[in-house]
């Protein structure tokens, strides 16, 4: 397991577009992915999962992969995170 601490600095947080975004690029991956915040663990591959988090702008979470592409699922959605969904 490979995990990484990331602050959600886009305007929106992960609600509708960048939750979606996130959820695709998490949906190409065969690892399991969780999104950590607080207590709460949510399904990174659903969109409702991480519309339910309440993940608005400056909220710090862990993003967590387990499986055999573990790696590369949590570079792509690192990236994603600090390329602020491509917001400006």
């Amino acid at each position: 397991m490979v995990s990484k601490v990331v602050t959600i600095t886009n305007a929106t947080g992960l609600h509708a577009r960048p939750a979606s975004m996130f959820v695709q690029t998490a949906g190409k991956y065969k690892a399991k992915i969780e999104v950590v915040k607080g207590d709460a663990r949510l399904n990174a591959k659903s969109i409702m999962g991480i519309m339910s988090g309440g993940i608005a702008q400056g909220t710090t979470v862990t993003i967590e992969a387990d499986g055999e592409d573990e790696q590369d699922a949590l570079d792509a959605l690192v990236e994603l995170v600090h390329s602020n969904f491509g917001e400006k």
